[in-house]
């Protein structure tokens, strides 16, 4: 499924494909580098079975990881408003045959899911580059099941082994999700 709504103006969040291509290279290098990911993911509470969002997913960093953490009877939806972010997904599908990932194309912060779709949505790695955090976070709750989880960090906005008070600002400003658990690098969300 890919749908792309054309409302006829350039999305200020979207970065060049120069740069999408640089990002992916440099997340590969720190990955190698440094595996975290299985880690930082054992903390999000994902189970078999349970459908997980992967909101803003860029190269796919988190998404493989997801997929693995569902399984065959989970599945994995990866957004992002770059055609080249879905076409990574796409190849990464089809060199590791994953049959529980499925890519989609969106504008903006309108998803074309259906509501109360995930267990779990993962807003990992993007979130401090969000112009309109309410209008994200309003979607997100939208396409969240009721007793459903976001898991949301400031990975980019970190020092000092702490999430930015920016982003817990902006997550209690929005009047929309409670925070109940707080790492140094993630907050934990569930719906109000």
């Amino acid at each position: 499924m890919s749908v792309k709504l054309d409302t006829g103006e350039k999305n200020p969040e979207m970065i060049s494909n120069r740069s999408f291509r640089f990002m992916a290279l440099s997340m590969r290098i720190h990955d190698f580098l440094s595996p975290f990911i299985e880690k930082r993911i054992r903390q999000f509470g994902i189970e078999k079975g349970m459908i997980v969002i992967d909101y803003g997913c860029g190269p796919g960093r988190y998404t493989t990881k997801l997929a693995e953490c569902v399984g065959n009877k989970g599945k994995v939806y990866a957004l992002d408003i770059h055609e080249l972010a879905i076409k990574t997904i796409r190849r990464k599908i089809e060199k590791y045959n994953l049959k529980n990932i499925e890519p989609i194309l969106i504008d903006g912060y309108n998803s074309t899911l259906p509501d109360k779709t995930a267990d779990i949505v993962c807003a990992i790695d993007m979130f401090p580059g969000i112009k309109k955090p309410t209008d994200l976070l309003k979607e997100i709750r939208r396409i969240t099941k009721k007793d459903g989880i976001l898991i949301i960090d400031g990975w980019h906005e970190t020092r000092n082994h702490q999430l930015p008070r920016s982003v817990i600002q902006k997550i209690l400003d929005s009047e929309i999700w409670e925070i109940i658990e707080q790492t140094f690098d993630h907050l934990k969300c569930k719906p109000r």
